[in-house]
């Protein structure tokens, strides 16, 4: 009242009278006090009858004649001023005057105690966004973090209990992460769907509620009774539905107050932040699921290549040049070689149905049992029937199959012999540049009970080009879905048949490049060309 006082000390010396400002404290049966002006100047009993705004009245008092008025204010206010040596019209105009001035100054008090609340209000939200975001800042743990978050908001909102609760997507329920106030590991998941959970109601139509918790609810057991109030955590995405992540709860306030718009603001300002982490910490931790999972489907595919054999290390009996590139990581189309003794050269080649790593492990066994049967079989049909017999049962679990050629270069004898389970693309091309076509003779292993022959031919060693290829090579498609083909690798091979058998690979494989350019690959392929 310090600026009321002043103000009503200014006005009595500009008009040269006494006055007083009585305001009725302790509600309607309270007593009058003087709250501004000459302190020896006493209400006269008529002021009970005056009403705010409307007419004032004169009175004669010891003091003098008073003039009296009611203010509009939001406590019983009234005002006096005591005639002194000045007329009647100009008292009457100093109470006006004087009722004006006390009018606005309470208002102005007012108004400046609502924006005192507004700002303290204001400063706690804005003090607990701060602490929020320094914790978020400074935890690395999701959980820790989210547990001291929700011990700020108790504190802040005055609740005892309080749960933090995260959408698990795979059950559909909603799970404590974190609770204050009871044990959150007793709590059970909460389904998404109960119609009876206000939690997972808030969820499911993304709006906070304060409800009043019912002692038989399924919150009652571990929230207590009292108001409840709910505020989902939301992750909004600019352009996208907000999405929902989960729920804070909040209950037992203190002094069993309840829950008001300015507590659901503020936790919701708080959930957004916690919505943003959750999602942060999700997407950081897929990027490092992704990242382990690209390492080690790298050091898979390392390690698939490295069970291919080395090409050089079957020089001088034979010059061979070989690639395999899987559509994925892995994949099942192989290539395999074997030093047979008396200057003899096994080579081989195969496709497993489909690819990754299903495909991949079925070729792992391939070569593995391969590498056996070669060295103890002299006869190409004899090696693929030992082979079908080991990889049996494997194939029919799987439902799998292996299109595979067998061939033996043998340059001292002149003779080509191989064995063909199914696989197309085997051909022998000659240094006049005709290709003819080594054709399967048998279904591939896994499709039916029909075992492989051996066939036999010349083999014109120093001419002749032994060239095997998968179909991931032939149906390699371009931006317009069109397929490589067969005849254009004949061509590319028929063309520079008198180079070595790697510059006849590179130049295949740049004729693929040429083709698909920016395209990815569906499957697999391997590529072969051997000369003796």
């Amino acid at each position: 009242m310090n600026e009321l006082q002043e103000l009503v000390k200014q006005f009595c010396e500009s008009a040269d009278c006494r006055a007083a400002v009585w305001v009725r404290l302790g509600g309607s049966g309270g007593r009058l006090e003087v709250v501004a002006g000459d302190a020896e100047l006493q209400p006269p009993p008529v002021i009970e009858l005056l009403q705010a705004g409307g007419p004032g009245a004169e009175v004669t008092t010891a003091a003098g004649r008073m003039y009296v008025a009611a203010v509009d204010t939001v406590e019983p206010t009234w005002v006096g001023v005591v005639a002194g040596g000045a007329t009647q019209r100009e008292i009457r105009l100093h109470l006006r005057f004087l009722s004006a001035l006390v009018h606005h100054a309470q208002r102005a008090k007012i108004e400046v105690e609502r924006a005192a609340r507004e700002l303290a209000e204001r400063y706690e939200e804005i003090d607990l966004l701060y602490t929020t975001s320094e914790i978020f800042g400074r935890t690395v743990s999701l959980e820790e973090a989210a547990a001291r978050i929700l011990s700020e908001i108790a504190d802040t909102v005055g609740a005892e209990r309080a749960a933090l609760l995260v959408h698990d997507e795979p059950t559909g329920t909603l799970q404590v992460v974190c609770a204050i106030g009871f044990p959150g590991s007793r709590v059970p998941p909460v389904s998404v769907a109960d119609s009876g959970s206000a939690i997972a109601r808030v969820f499911r139509e993304r709006r906070s509620a304060v409800v009043t918790l019912e002692p038989d609810g399924p919150e009652a057991e571990y929230l207590g009774s009292g108001s409840l109030l709910v505020v989902p955590i939301l992750w909004t995405n600019p352009g996208n539905e907000p999405l929902p992540l989960g729920v804070v709860a909040l209950s037992q306030r203190h002094h069993g107050c309840a829950f008001g718009t300015s507590e659901e603001k503020l936790v919701g300002a708080i959930a957004t932040q916690i919505g943003t982490a959750i999602q942060i910490n999700r997407l950081v931790r897929a990027s490092i699921t992704q990242q382990q999972l690209q390492q080690e489907m790298q050091l898979a595919s390392d390690l698939q290549l490295k069970l291919l054999p080395e090409t050089a290390h079957f020089l001088p009996e034979a010059r061979v040049a070989a690639k395999v590139v899987p559509a994925e990581s892995v994949g099942g189309d192989f290539y395999h070689l074997f030093r047979l003794g008396e200057g003899r050269t096994g080579i081989m080649i195969g496709d497993v149905s489909g690819h990754g790593y299903r495909s991949a492990l079925i070729m792992a066994l391939v070569m593995s049992a391969a590498s056996i049967h070669a060295q103890t079989t002299a006869d190409p049909a004899e090696m693929l029937t030992a082979l079908w017999t080991t990889l049996r049962e494997e194939l029919a679990s799987t439902e799998m199959f292996v299109s595979v050629f067998y061939a033996i270069l043998d340059p001292r004898r002149g003779v080509l012999r191989y064995a063909n389970a199914g696989h197309p693309h085997a051909f022998v091309v000659s240094m006049e540049g005709r290709s003819e076509r080594l054709a399967a003779t048998r279904p591939p292993l896994g499709m039916g009970e029909r075992l492989p022959a051996t066939a036999e031919r010349v083999w014109a060693a120093g001419s002749d080009l032994l060239l095997l290829f998968t179909d991931g090579l032939t149906d390699a498609r371009d931006a317009q879905n069109r397929r490589l083909g067969e005849e254009a690798v004949l061509e590319v091979v028929a063309k520079y048949r008198q180079h070595p058998p790697a510059t006849i690979l590179n130049q295949v494989l740049s004729r693929l490049r040429d083709h698909v350019g920016r395209v990815n690959r569906r499957d697999d392929l391997a590529l072969l060309l051997a000369r003796s």
